[in-house]
């Protein structure tokens, strides 16, 4: 419905009722045009947009709403697509226009919301849709989340790998928040950039025992660079079980396991000896073997020297790529408690390593203390993830880098429950 220009000074209620024609009234019963239901303000406002059937929007271009006349204005506009997400904007002081500030995604279905008010105070409001057009000779960026789906121990990182790299800090920006997490128990945690291809999220503590953890991709049809847009990618759910912590204190030669805090068995074990110290620090469990060859040619022995290697060994659990394990050492079981006469992994007797391989399941914690080893590489080689403090962990987020001027708390990334 057409709202024609007024030319007056003062308006009554019966004035804008012949106005805005029959049945529509701007004044609720005490009088104030503000208590109205809104009338359609399509007259009011001019859409950069297209509005003929079948027209395609560019994505390329910003979205542009405009008052049509100086007595009135715009004071609200909400654009969102068809999966929820909403676009960015920016409303002049005077109400005089508004337009989108973040990138239109392509080959999407847009609402927009648009609100005004006019010289007298009455609140008009339209709401447009239209669809933008696929984007043609482009690349698509897409995300493979990790782990596979299924229930993983409370110290689990999120990874998400990039099958292109992005260098540029206001894509990777623009990346991240489009990467959600959803974690019930709500938690509070962060991405952080491994690198240009790989990101890794973790709560500021370990996750909550039995939570549901939902991790997604909104990159879909989104403008990242010039000629790269966001493609489709599967999202991920995990759960984590009882929280089970093992700790092993390489001068006292044992290992503490601890379930939901309360330690249920110490272990004798033997660690690296001297020139091949295991690890201080936290990894994570990456897999479970029941047997694997271990040869020392795979550490740098060469073969036929005294200190080479070739066993079959069992009952092993991973914690680093290189090769750190924690297994059976039928061979060491009389230094076990005692020594440590290791290559770097944690030994145990055979049934010993039988009971930590069935207690564990990977995501699982192993921390090392008291060892003459160097510190775990927080990536790389496995996950050593929370051997960064929160404080560093949150350096590595995109989005926390682009907003360093605001508080800390607005930096922060929380996570909020999956049924919301």
């Amino acid at each position: 419905m057409n709202h024609t220009p007024r030319t007056r000074t003062v308006v009554g209620c019966t004035l804008l009722v012949t106005a805005l024609g029959a049945g529509v009234t701007a004044c609720g019963s005490d009088g104030n045009p503000l208590s109205a239901k809104p009338y359609d303000a399509a007259g009011l406002i001019s859409f950069n947009g297209p509005t003929e059937a079948g027209k395609r929007a560019d994505p390329d271009k910003p979205l542009e709403i405009t008052a049509n006349s100086d007595d009135d204005r715009i004071t609200d506009v909400t654009t969102q697509d068809a999966t929820g997400r909403y676009v960015a904007g920016e409303l002049a002081a005077d109400g005089s226009r508004w337009h989108s500030t973040a990138p239109l995604a392509a080959n999407a279905h847009y609402t927009v919301t648009v609100s005004t008010e006019d010289e007298d105070g009455a609140r008009g409001r339209k709401v447009l849709t239209f669809d933008t057009s696929a984007p043609t000779n482009r690349k698509r960026l897409t995300v493979t989340f990790g782990p596979d789906a299924g229930e993983y121990g409370v110290g689990q990182p999120i990874t998400a790998q990039l099958d292109q790299e992005v260098k540029d800090k206001a894509q990777r920006a623009l990346v991240e928040n489009a990467l959600r997490v959803e974690s019930t128990p709500a938690v509070q945690g962060a991405w952080y950039w491994v690198n240009g291809k790989e990101l890794h999220f973790r709560p500021k503590d370990y996750w909550p025992t039995h939570a549901t953890i939902t991790v997604h991709s909104n990159l879909d049809g989104l403008k990242i660079g010039d000629r790269l847009w966001g493609g489709r990618s599967q999202p991920l759910t995990i759960t984590t079980g009882d929280r089970v912590e093992a700790v092993t204190d390489a001068a006292a030669h044992q290992l503490t396991v601890y379930k939901n805090g309360a330690a249920i068995r110490t272990l004798p074990v033997t660690t690296g000896r001297p020139g091949w110290e295991t690890r201080n620090g936290v990894k994570v469990i990456l897999a479970k073997q029941y047997f694997v060859r271990m040869r020392g040619t795979t550490v740098g022995i060469a073969a036929g020297t005294s200190d080479s290697y070739d066993l079959m060994v069992y009952w092993a659990t991973r914690v680093t790529w290189s090769g750190e394990f924690v297994h059976a050492a039928p061979w060491s079981v009389g230094s076990q408690g005692s020594a440590n006469v290791s290559h770097g992994c944690t030994g145990m007797s055979t049934a010993n390593a039988e009971w930590f391989f069935k207690a564990v399941r990977e995501g699982d914690i192993v921390k090392v203390v008291n060892s003459n080893g160097r510190q775990m590489e927080p990536f790389g080689n496995g996950f050593g993830d929370w051997n960064l403090d929160w404080k560093k962990w949150r350096t590595g987020s995109a989005l926390t880098a682009a907003s360093s001027a605001t508080s800390a708390e607005a930096n922060t990334v929380r996570l909020r429950p999956a049924a919301l």
